[in-house]
């Protein structure tokens, strides 16, 4: 423990490795903000689109920040529902029959047009459905009809192709937003409308609606190809790279410090075993099994991660230690123990291992990057967990559905900037550490 206070005072005189330190708490940060503001399921029913979580969520869209550069005046979604209502009446027809008109409003000022438009229909009844009448109210005072039919389902207005012929050949959220006295196809700013009249057959039936108009950014990550929040996989992929980087170099560095350890002691056939099972363990090819084990067996974390650290017990990393612990044995406190008749197993956890621990810490914190963009590129490989959201699943996605080629950078540089300063902290922080254990460093 002393050993670990004094190298973090040292930590004080080097700036990288304070630097390094400051990213190494914004990610445990993050890691934190995302348990506790999103929890497990929450995250998964997010991330797999559970529930209609994407109803209300745009495709490909660009993160909000974009709209603070000159130039840029990108939509963003508008969600119109009861509370948006600015005018509504409801007369009886008799025979249980209801008519009922409402009028939705909202500003429209952008220089692009939205992406999509739905309208989603809340309606109770027995065995009639509600029947709607919509129109489309535009700012110079235009009423275009939009639709006449059952709200017993959601109405794509994008996908109606009868809407498009009747607005001259124009995708729907095109053509209704568009300013029809320019000479280019340009959206007309302003205050826009819908008019729904519905008609309502049975007494204690009841309808609202929920007009989504799509935009073209959302959020501070933006989404992907499945509208999905890109903030939630950024975010967990946090905790998720930490912990899975944590346990692997705990189970990588620990395991192959303390056989080392174990070998050099008893010598002879348990050394020889232990050199053997290195030697033949370094030419396994790990990428080529975890890709085996992914295919065949299971895609699972934490599978990948018992294979990881089951591969990596035996790594050449035993005979650097191994030389370490030669000149550890033969030194008088060790020979000391030895005679006051101290166990063997006393002498390597008391003694030898205390010994080169300071040599260890280094290692460990540079093994944990080495695990975090091992676990993404298995993901990226098609190998990684199916249901977690983590920064490779993103880099996944991104590279098999084009992201690049389409311009959707954002997609490819978030994840990969959050990998690189991950990798940039802990390597920050690790040659600081190796600077202050290693003597012939220190005095260099």
């Amino acid at each position: 423990m002393k050993i670990l206070i004094d190298a973090i005072r040292q930590l004080a005189r080097y700036p990288s490795a304070i630097a390094g330190l400051i990213i190494i708490g914004t990610l445990i940060g993050m890691s934190f903000y995302a348990v506790i503001t999103i929890p497990y399921s929450e995250a998964i029913k997010l991330w797999q689109g559970r529930d209609g979580v994407w109803n209300e969520i745009p495709r490909n869209a660009e993160p909000k920040w974009v709209n603070l550069f000159p130039g840029i005046n990108l939509p963003e979604t508008f969600i119109l529902n009861s509370e948006d209502i600015v005018s509504k009446s409801l007369q009886p027809l008799g025979g249980g029959i209801k008519k009922i008109e409402k009028r939705m409003e909202f500003d429209f000022g952008y220089d692009c047009f939205p992406q999509e438009m739905s309208l989603f229909f809340d309606a109770t009844y027995d065995e009639r459905p509600p029947h709607v009448f919509l129109t489309w109210l535009t700012p110079d005072g235009r009423e275009i009809n939009l639709a006449e039919r059952r709200a017993d389902a959601p109405y794509r207005i994008s996908l109606d192709r009868d809407l498009a012929r009747e607005i001259g050949g124009l995708a729907p959220e095109v053509g209704l937003f568009a300013d029809p006295f320019a000479e280019e196809i340009v959206p007309l700013q302003g205050r826009y409308g819908l008019q729904i009249t519905g008609w309502l057959f049975e007494e204690d039936s009841s309808l609202d609606v929920r007009l989504v108009v799509f935009g073209q950014v959302h959020g501070i990550a933006g989404t992907d190809h499945m509208r999905r929040d890109l903030m939630v996989a950024l975010l967990w992929g946090a905790p998720i790279a930490l912990t899975f980087g944590f346990l692997a170099a705990v189970g990588v560095t620990a395991s192959t410090f303390i056989i080392a350890a174990i070998g050099v002691w008893f010598g002879r056939w348990v050394d020889a075993v232990i050199r053997w099972i290195t030697q033949v363990n370094i030419i396994l090819p790990v990428l080529p099994i975890l890709i085996i084990v992914g295919t065949f067996y299971s895609r699972s974390i934490w599978v990948m991660l018992g294979v990881i650290i089951a591969l990596s017990i035996f790594s050449a990393g035993i005979f650097v230690y191994r030389a370490m612990f030669l000149q550890i044995k033969g030194m008088p406190y060790i020979e000391a123990a030895k005679a006051y008749g101290a166990s063997n197993f006393r002498i390597i956890f008391q003694y030898m291992l205390p010994k080169l621990v300071p040599v260890l810490i280094p290692a460990f914190v540079m093994t944990i990057p080495a695990m975090v963009f091992l676990e993404a590129s298995l993901a990226v490989l098609g190998l990684g967990d199916p249901l977690l959201p983590t920064w490779g699943k993103v880099l996944k996605d991104a590279w098999v559905n084009g992201a690049l080629l389409m311009g959707h950078y954002y997609w490819v540089l978030l994840p990969s900037a959050l990998l690189m300063m991950t990798g940039l902290g802990f390597a920050m922080v690790g040659y600081a550490l190796d600077r202050i254990f290693n003597p012939r460093l220190r005095e260099s």
